[in-house]
């Protein structure tokens, strides 16, 4: 093999990562810019959030959602009883028809 051949083979070759490495840097820059708006996006949720919750009181917040869960126990207890008793009357009307 000549000079030549090799020294065309290494060209080839440096093109080609040459190429590899324009194409990484391409995604990488598109990834960057993918990330920094979703950033953004996120930092202004959060800046959002922090002025829905400005002046409650974190302990005020706790206190609520104890209630939330209570109240939720209470209807779905409610809600089994309420069950239990159309099971019972539907239960009542298939003796009556049969």
């Amino acid at each position: 093999m000549s000079e030549t051949t090799v020294m065309q083979t290494d060209l080839d070759r440096l093109g080609e990562r040459v190429e590899r490495a324009a194409l990484l840097i391409q995604k990488l820059r598109e990834d960057h810019d993918r990330l920094t708006h979703e950033r953004e996006t996120l930092t202004q949720r959060l800046q959002d959030l922090e002025r829905k919750l400005q002046g409650q009181d974190a302990s005020d917040l706790v206190t609520e959602l104890t209630a939330l869960r209570r109240d939720q126990k209470e209807w779905q207890t409610e809600r089994r009883e309420i069950t239990q008793r159309v099971e019972q009357m539907l239960s009542k009307l298939e003796r009556l028809d049969g």
